[in-house]
């Protein structure tokens, strides 16, 4: 298990436990992956993905940007966040090295049919266009942390009136 750092006394910050940690990121959340390929230049985007309890796994192509990235340095960082308005908030953040996996190409496809079906069902995914973005050719990100850094904003903070 990743080294979880602790809450910000000073802020009266919480820390979101393992399980807490587990339970969020079991949801269809959106993830914001950052990387840094050899040219220097940091690339963030949102992304779909599927956690195990160890490792968060993502899916991309072949050819994009993120893999590329990840081929010339597998360190990155990943934030699963969200704002309830005001100072009311709650965020996960990971950094390590990612294995970036492509075969067996059955095993690539159940996985990304599996962070698919988290997000759309199975109705959504058996429309023609995600059954098309489940049969291409991809590589799956595994991203285990190395440090956690958890807060939670949410029990005692101000939020906004009206």
């Amino acid at each position: 298990m990743a080294e979880v750092e602790k809450a910000d006394l000073q802020t009266g910050s919480v820390i979101i436990s393992k399980e807490e940690i587990d339970q969020i990121l079991s949801q269809p959340l959106i993830a914001r992956i950052a990387t840094v390929g050899n040219d220097m230049q940091p690339h963030a985007l949102p992304v779909w993905f599927h956690w195990d309890g160890e490792s968060m796994f993502i899916e991309t192509g072949i050819n994009f940007r993120k893999a590329n990235n990840l081929r010339e340095n597998p360190k990155c960082a990943v934030i699963v966040d969200n704002t309830q308005g005001g100072l009311r908030f709650w965020g996960i953040f990971m950094r390590g090295e990612v294995e970036l996996i492509s075969e067996p190409v059955d095993w690539v496809r159940d996985m990304v049919r599996k962070i698919y079906l988290n997000y759309l069902g199975e109705e959504g995914i058996a429309a023609p266009t995600p059954q098309r973005m489940i049969n291409g050719e991809h590589v799956i990100i595994k991203f285990t942390p190395e440090k956690i850094v958890t807060w939670n904003d949410t029990r005692h903070a101000i939020a906004p009136i009206g």
